[in-house]
């Protein structure tokens, strides 16, 4: 897949990809004792976690499928999902962090990490206000990825018991603009258990077909988040290439000015003192050293600084010499500022091998891209609509 090459040229480029994930990540919440750690247990038909009525769950548990039923630590863990190593800005949490690996190829339990979350406790049982106040969070960027179960409905006493439940919960919801939402769904699902039989609708097999769906869906996400990359990296090779056009221009301009201000800062005294000693020397003199045009020119030039010089009071010469080294140590220094204004510019091996990034990214990345989605499609629509 293209896609892992992709994050290392966007690393080159400075822009953050996340390469793309083989499994879909389930993220269960709820109050302690809802059945989360139940719930997985029943889908990879293993006992990965500790599950009863006491608050086991005590910090983040990745389960996912493996080679070797295997437990990991907190370092491992975050080596095995690179993708949550912002968690670490948070401290402390290295030691509330471990993942389960598991054999079980159980339904689509190879294609699925699951993440058991610490169980909330609330003070009111009924209403669940911190797991919401949570999910209100979440709602906010990933709305569209929630869904809502009633768990251990079985449990919940009567159907008229399991309505009132699920009315209080509803009128929570509509008190909270960012979970108010048309179509909202409750489904009641509880772990099976041929024991004890309950007349109560179980929609456990819905939630597995949810995660089946998001599972075919992933191929889609993948392939349109390829193109959103590789878009994202061609825009970002023509910006930097923009902006060296624009600092070598910069460069020009200030180099041009550095140029002009150090040449007259140090021109100006040179010409000021060679005035007074080519004042000494006569026409012949000069001549004769100089040759007859060079020594004409020299003595235009001159001649202008000694006539301004002499409208100039003698008590007044020395204020004027002062002023004058003053302006010209400006220039001098401005010419230092504008050298110091200088931006940092492409090479021509980076120039290069961006121009290089750009053509395998249009010739090679999205072509490939493109055959991709092709091969997808033809896997599940019919031939004459394609």
């Amino acid at each position: 897949m293209p896609r892992a090459c992709l994050v290392r040229i966007a690393s080159s480029l400075g822009v953050r990809l996340l390469p793309p994930r083989k499994k879909v990540v389930v993220v269960i919440l709820g109050n302690h004792s809802a059945g989360k750690s139940s719930f997985i247990n029943w889908y990879a038909e293993e006992h990965i976690q500790k599950a009863g009525v006491a608050i086991e769950t005590q910090g983040f548990t990745f389960i996912t499928s493996g080679r070797k039923r295997e437990s990991l630590t907190g370092n491992a863990t975050l080596h095995l999902y690179p993708h949550f190593r912002p968690l670490l800005q948070f401290k402390g949490v290295m030691d509330y962090l471990t993942a389960e690996v598991s054999t079980s190829k159980q339904k689509k339990f190879s294609l699925v990490t699951f993440v058991d979350t610490p169980g909330l406790v609330d003070g009111d049982m009924a209403l669940c206000k911190r797991t919401l106040n949570i999910v209100e969070k979440l709602s906010d960027k990933c709305g569209d990825k929630l869904r809502f179960y009633l768990s251990k409905a079985d449990e919940a006493g009567k159907e008229t018991d399991r309505q009132r439940v699920m009315m209080q919960i509803v009128q929570e919801l509509c008190r909270r603009p960012g979970l108010n939402k048309c179509g909202f769904e409750m489904p009641t699902i509880y772990i099976p258990n041929p024991q004890r039989p309950s007349r109560c609708v179980n929609q456990i097999d819905g939630v597995c077909q949810t995660i089946e769906k998001t599972i075919n869906q992933a191929v889609q996400k993948t392939l349109d988040q390829l193109e959103k990359d590789c878009d994202l990296i061609c825009s970002t090779v023509s910006s930097r290439l923009q902006q060296d056009r624009a600092d070598v221009t910069h460069n020009k301009s200030v180099r041009l000015h550095s140029l002009a201000c150090g040449a007259q800062g140090v021109l100006l005294p040179v010409l000021f003192v060679l005035s007074f000693i080519v004042n000494t020397f006569s026409k012949d003199e000069l001549d004769a050293l100089l040759g007859e045009g060079p020594s004409r020119s020299l003595s235009v030039l001159t001649g202008i600084v000694m006539y301004l010089w002499d409208w100039i009071p003698e008590d007044g010469q020395v204020v004027v010499v002062i002023i004058f080294g003053s302006f010209c140590y400006l220039l001098l220094f401005l010419a230092k500022y504008f050298a110091g204004q200088r931006k940092k510019t492409l090479t021509k091996k980076e120039k290069r091998t961006m121009a290089e990034y750009s053509d395998y990214i249009q010739d090679i990345v999205k072509t490939k891209k493109e055959k991709l989605y092709e091969w997808y499609l033809q896997q599940c629509a019919a031939e004459y609509e394609l």
